[in-house]
């Protein structure tokens, strides 16, 4: 039997590789997207075959995640309940996509990743995997009872990992789990389980401390194309360009930080620890370009579907026809989002100073108090009235 392991080096994917390989006595086959893990990636060969692999594959998927995955959902400006920014929410349909392609490749049997019964990721992972080949056998050791007697939790692993000697960067003083790619880095679970906690400084890798951050402003020009970023600072680029240098220098002012509880899928809060550098400049550029180019019930109706879209997103759903279709909508939305934003970062705040557009709706002329622009004031009066019909006619009615 052949398995496809969804492998990262961490603390969980350590020990499944091996468990798998001794329980299922399969020949398994690691894969490791790097979607920006960085230093996190450093000898993953090595280590996957000491563990146990026969085959490992460690592939550059930064520029299909830039450019295919996130800069659609920026474009649609998705952002689930309190401020999520969906980092880990959309690596998971990228991964789950190559993982099937190298099991048909390889000849493999199954699928197997980390993913805990009581998360999200098991969900986006097997949708994902179904929807692109529906016979596919998956293999989830967190929801079998054998994984679940043997470990307990993350203290069993740890321990399991020092039996056979399995390196890994979790340890018992540092008990939450950390997940990374090129949008943001999420932490969650050990002493971050308490809400009422705070998170420790020396949790956070992408984002310097607010209070450290610099103590003069940044100020960076992002210039759009039919909602996506193309240009910074006046100097084009590609997605994945885009996002590396919106993640240093956000980075460096401490902008992106975002803790909250959330509402799984699967029915449970939990508490989660966001650093997003670039996605949140890139959302609130965005958002400003949108103010002078989006008509006004275009953008109502655009940002009454956000909600929607974003738990599409959220629920694992991204090879969905309901996706697919309600992201024709939001390309159409986007189609006359052209024009550039000024925005000011300063100690974990990005704030928009400015934003111009060469198609723009917003007309000084009309707008001003100054001057009439063509525009009738005394035509309101009778808009007013029109509008007030209903409610004149419903006081008359109760007597007031």
């Amino acid at each position: 039997m052949k398995i496809v392991l969804a492998y990262s080096g961490g603390l969980d994917t350590s020990v499944l590789l091996k468990w798998l390989k001794d329980t299922y006595q399969a020949e398994l086959i690691a894969f490791c997207a790097d979607i920006g893990q960085a230093e996190e990636l450093r000898g993953l060969d090595r280590k996957a075959r000491q563990t146990g692999a026969t085959k490992v594959y460690i592939e550059d998927l930064r520029a299909e995640f830039a450019r295919d995955f996130v800069f659609p959902m920026l474009r649609a400006g998705a952002v689930y309940e309190s401020g999520y920014l969906l980092g880990t929410s959309i690596a998971r349909p990228l991964i789950a996509k190559r993982m099937v392609e190298i099991a048909q490749a390889n000849g493999a049997e199954a699928v197997a990743h980390g993913a805990t019964g009581k998360g999200n990721d098991q969900v986006r992972f097997e949708l994902t995997a179904y929807a692109l080949q529906p016979d596919i056998k998956i293999i989830a050791p967190w929801r079998e009872e054998r994984f679940r007697a043997q470990f307990q939790g993350r203290r069993d692993m740890l321990a399991y990992c020092a039996r056979h000697h399995i390196p890994v960067e979790a340890s018992a003083k540092k008990p939450y789990s950390m997940d990374r790619n090129l949008l943001h880095i999420s932490y969650e679970g050990g002493l971050l389980e308490d809400p009422w906690a705070e998170s420790p400084k020396d949790l956070f890798k992408l984002t310097a401390d607010p209070a450290d951050a610099p103590d003069r402003p940044a100020y960076v020009e992002i210039a759009f194309r039919r909602g996506d970023a193309v240009a910074v600072n006046g100097r084009r680029m590609k997605p994945l360009d885009v996002m590396l240098t919106l993640n240093a220098l956000a980075g460096q002012h401490g902008v992106g930080r975002v803790d909250l509880v959330e509402n799984r899928f699967v029915g449970m809060k939990s508490r989660g620890v966001y650093e997003t550098p670039a996605g949140t400049v890139l959302h609130r550029a965005r958002e400003a370009v949108e103010q002078l180019t989006m008509d006004r019930e275009v953008l109502h109706l655009r940002n009454s579907l956000v909600p929607r879209y974003a738990e599409m997103v959220y629920y694992g759903f991204w090879f969905a026809p309901e996706r697919e279709m309600l992201q024709a909508a939001m390309d159409t939305a986007a189609a006359g989002v052209t024009g550039t934003a000024r925005l000011k970062l300063y100690k974990g705040q990005c704030t928009v100073v400015g934003r111009k557009a060469p198609r723009s709706l917003y007309n000084p002329r009309v707008a001003s108090f100054e001057a009439a622009g063509g525009y009738d004031q005394g035509d309101a009066t009778g808009f007013i009235r029109l509008n007030a019909l209903r409610l004149r006619q419903r006081a008359r009615v109760q007597g007031r």
